[in-house]
This record gives C-alpha cells, structure tokens and sequence, in this order.
C-alpha cells in the first residue's frame, strides 16, 4: 500500500483532501491510482490513517479514512550518525539504509581522511535529504529524519548532549557492542550518537581527539569492512542488542 505524509490540517469530516502538488502529482500521475484503491497515510502527529480513493479531479485527491491509530514505525529512543561522506553511490546507500534503520538525524563530518571536499559535501546535503524522505516514504516511517549541515567532529559534541556516545575503529579497538551494553545499556529516550569514519579510517588527530575526549571506542569484529557496510552493520546491531537489553 502505498504510503504517503500528510498534515492533519487536510481531514475534513473523516475525509482527507491531498490537493498539495507533490503528493497529487505522485498518486495521481505516476502511481494512476482510481477510485476504490487504497493510500497509506501519515501525519505530524504520528497517526496512520489507512484510507480509500472515493474520487480525484484535476487538482484533488478525496480519501476516504477506513482506520487510523499511532504508527509503530520509530524507535523508542533517538539514534543519531555522524559519518564521514563517502563517494556518490556509496554515501546514497549510507543514507538510505541508515533511514530504514531509524536513525533521527545524519550529521555529515569532515574528517581528515574525508574523501570529498567541504563544497562538494555542501551541495550534496539537499540530495541527501531528498533520499531520506523517499526511503522514509518506502519503509512507512513514522518521522522523516533531518540531514544536518556538515560539521567537524568537535562541533557535532560541542551542539548537541547525547547519553551515548559509540566510535567505531576497527584497527585500535577491541571492546564490542554488546561489552558496552553491558557495561551501559541504551534505555527508552537515550539520545545515541554513532560515529563512523571514512574509508581510508580516522587519522592520529582524531583518535587523539576520541582520546581526550573520552569517547567509547568500539569494533565490530575481526573482519575489516567497507564503510557503508560499517554503517549498516553497526546500527543493525545497536538495534538488536537494544532490544535484547530492554525485553
């Protein structure tokens, strides 16, 4: 079913009205939808309405709300990555699946590895956007997560508090996922952060800076992995070893 986010501002007497053009254009042109199928539909507050076409004219769509309740599709607490922008197709994946995966929030870094520049890195945050609300429309997400501007490693811990904070360094690191967890489970609301660097990994400065920081320095096993499986592999993880910890 076809899933698509609304305001509750458009639902006038159990019938909601999608006359905004992006949404029109979408259901109407590409999709061809008629009468009688049905839309899967999501507002600001986090209700999912399951409705049915009654009728669409040159600028309206007309559905009618069969059932509504509050979306399942979030975690129960706030998952943020801080990455080090790869190469075109790489980064898109990143993004993609880190939105799939729940993630609040991406905050683009500049690291010394980092394999594109600071203007390149700057005009691709709109894309990057773009790829967010598409997958969050095609995983049925309850929230559509924020593409942050690029920042430097110490200004993302300088702008924002997190209850956690999880650097993924394979070479150095020994202590996994689930040590940490055991150590200082996630609980509901916690704010995570996971950093993950760029292929060519974190240089001296920065796992000097984790250092001093006294940031939780984290691997993900033996294997050395590609950074956009990193992403997917460690935010998977997290994921999983949550809800063991929080059965």
């Amino acid at each position: 079913m076809p899933h698509f986010f609304i305001n509750s501002e458009i639902i006038d007497n159990n019938t909601v009205i999608i006359s905004d053009t992006e949404n029109y254009r979408h259901i109407a042109r590409s999709l061809r939808a008629k009468v009688g199928e049905k839309l899967l539909l999501i507002d600001e507050k986090q209700i999912q309405y399951e409705t049915e076409i009654t009728e669409i004219d040159n600028s309206k769509i007309f559905a009618k709300i069969i059932t509504s309740y509050p979306s399942k599709r979030f975690l129960d607490f706030e998952l943020y990555l801080a990455q080090s922008p790869l190469r075109s197709d790489a980064q898109n994946f990143i993004i993609e699946k880190a939105t799939e995966l729940g993630v609040c929030g991406i905050i683009p870094v500049l690291t010394d590895n980092c394999t594109l520049n600071k203007s390149i890195i700057e005009k691709k945050i709109s894309k990057w956007q773009k790829i967010m609300y598409e997958s969050s429309k095609q995983c049925e997400r309850a929230i559509i997560p924020r593409c942050f501007e690029l920042s430097t490693l110490k200004e993302v811990l300088d702008s924002q508090k997190f209850d956690k904070i999880i650097v993924f360094c394979e070479r150095i690191a020994d202590k996994t996922i689930r040590d940490s967890f055991r150590e200082k489970p996630i609980k509901p609301n916690d704010k995570i952060l996971v950093i993950i660097g760029p292929e060519g990994g974190f240089s001296q400065n920065e796992f000097e800076f984790f250092e001093k920081e006294k940031l939780e320095m984290l691997t993900l096993g033996d294997l050395i992995l590609r950074a956009e499986t990193a992403v997917t592999v460690a935010l998977g993880n997290i994921i999983y070893e949550y809800s063991n910890f929080n059965k």
